[in-house]
């Protein structure tokens, strides 16, 4: 038994999460949200890629406008990220956002927060409460001698009961921070008072290479603890990038299955093939088989690499100018090394 099995089950468009559901995979468009033929054909590349909700932001009542063509055209819950014009969260919804996400910190007054709530009330829309650690009450962090797990916690907690006064329970609930340890810190701390689910990232991690790692660290601690229904892995890239790692991350913890797993070995003396782009383009190629639940090898040498490629359900093994394509541990043939990649793909065309 794990937390997330215990949290509230909460509908967002044609998903579900809590409960002990499915973890989701989110990410969020970077085109202008009026941009309607830009942000759907995003949408649409993301879906592709294994993104199961979508964010956009809506700072505008054009972008509001836009939710309602943009709904029209795709498949994945969409929802209206609001910062400050609590008019936007409503006419957001007004125009089909499947959820809002709002931080009641800077909504404003208490009437506004309450008409925004009313409006998710009178649709059934969920609100994801968002408290992040660049934005922690002045008082908080006054309490705590600075920005703590604990401060973070307690202003969750704080914007919970505002929209449960308001007789609303039809929440999911975000605390991050781009301090892992801190984040880690505070979803442990949140996860025994809170019964709402789980969304779980780490902010403004970075470009690429270093917010895949720290996503890497803090979620893998996060999820591996029984913690989250939903994550995004924030990155300053293409929005591609946030969902292979998501996907990588749940595989490797072996919470969600599907998908081709890459393995392949650091170059050493012994390889005479271009490992390194070999395996880049192997990674690029099995992005297109998201069904196929197998294990891919990828070896620099014809020496080690049958050994190697053993655990591994297909591997390609290079040797000088050519290779070996192997199964289940098996050589099966031999071929020239600029064949490698084509041979492989036609064995994934054809997998059984």
């Amino acid at each position: 038994m794990t937390y997330r099995d215990n949290t509230k089950v909460i509908k967002i468009g044609n998903k579900v999460i809590g409960g002990g559901n499915p973890i989701m995979i989110q990410s969020m468009t970077n085109t202008p949200t009026e941009d309607v033929a830009a942000t759907v054909a995003q949408i649409k590349r993301l879906e592709a890629a294994g993104c199961d909700i979508i964010r956009c932001t809506v700072p505008t009542k054009e972008a509001a406008l836009a939710v309602k063509e943009i709904k029209k055209q795709i498949t994945i819950p969409l929802v209206a990220d609001i910062h400050f014009d609590y008019k936007m969260a409503i006419a957001a919804m007004e125009n089909g956002a499947d959820k809002i996400r709002i931080n009641p910190g800077n909504i404003g007054s208490k009437e506004r927060i309450e008409a925004v709530v009313s409006c998710a009330k009178e649709r059934n829309i969920p609100i994801r409460v968002g408290v992040n650690s660049g934005s922690l009450e002045r008082n908080l962090v006054e309490k705590y001698g600075g920005v703590t797990a604990e401060g973070l916690v307690e202003s969750a907690l704080d914007k919970i009961g505002i929209i449960e006064d308001f007789g609303y329970d039809n929440m999911v609930v975000s605390i991050k921070s781009s301090n892992v340890m801190l984040c880690v810190k505070a979803h442990e701390l949140l996860a025994k008072q809170c019964a709402y689910p789980l969304h779980v990232g780490i902010t403004e991690a970075g470009t690429v290479w270093g917010g895949n790692i720290k996503s890497s660290v803090g979620l893998g601690i996060i999820l591996n603890e029984g913690i989250g229904d939903t994550i995004r892995v924030s990155l300053s890239g293409d929005p591609i990038e946030e969902i292979k790692t998501a996907k990588a991350i749940l595989r490797t913890l072996d919470i969600r299955k599907g998908g081709i797993e890459v393995v392949s070995c650091p170059t050493c003396g012994r390889t005479k093939i271009d490992l390194i782009d070999l395996a880049n383009k192997t990674e690029t190629l099995v992005q297109n088989y998201p069904n196929l639940n197998i294990k891919v090898a990828v070896m620099g040498c014809a020496v080690n690499g049958p050994g190697e490629a053993k655990e591994a359900d297909i591997g390609i093994a290079g040797g000088t100018g050519e290779g070996l394509l192997i199964k289940h541990g098996e050589v099966v043939k031999k071929v020239k090394e600029d064949e490698l990649l084509n041979v492989l793909k036609e064995e994934l065309d054809n997998w059984k």
